[in-house]
């Protein structure tokens, strides 16, 4: 029995950047994570919100979370969120904010003080940051 022809497959490979941002932005990484999915006016992140830093620029949170756990951060201080710059306002929906053991049931950070917690990371970092 003959092997047949080999099947070549192409696989297209997408290389995320993700930046770990420990101190203020500067314009040249706020344009990287705008740019890196097309985005004009949003950023996806993951905020540790024990180490006060965060992780932002992938396509989806959960990328942004696995470059922070890469980096030690523990997963039960790691939180989604997005920051809409036309708007300034921070969103906390998320599908890695589903935490029953939590008791964070939804999408949504349903703590208002972790809501907070993460809010002023996400400032700290980035307000008066403009693209």
């Amino acid at each position: 029995m003959g092997r047949g022809k080999p099947r070549l497959f192409w696989v297209k490979l997408e290389i995320t950047m993700i930046l770990t941002i420990r101190e203020k932005v500067t314009l040249e990484q706020l344009r990287q994570m705008l740019e890196e999915h097309g985005k004009i006016d949003y950023v996806k992140f993951a905020v540790d919100v024990e180490q006060g830093i965060l992780a932002g620029g992938g396509e989806w949170h959960s990328d942004c979370e696995e470059v922070l756990l890469e980096q030690g951060s523990e997963q039960r201080n790691v939180w989604g969120a997005g920051w809409t710059w036309k708007k300034r306002e921070v969103a906390y929906d998320s599908q890695i904010n589903i935490r029953p053991r939590a008791d964070n049931r939804s999408n949504l950070i349903e703590d208002e003080s972790l809501r907070e917690r993460v809010k002023s990371i996400i400032l700290q970092f980035f307000d008066g940051v403009e693209p």
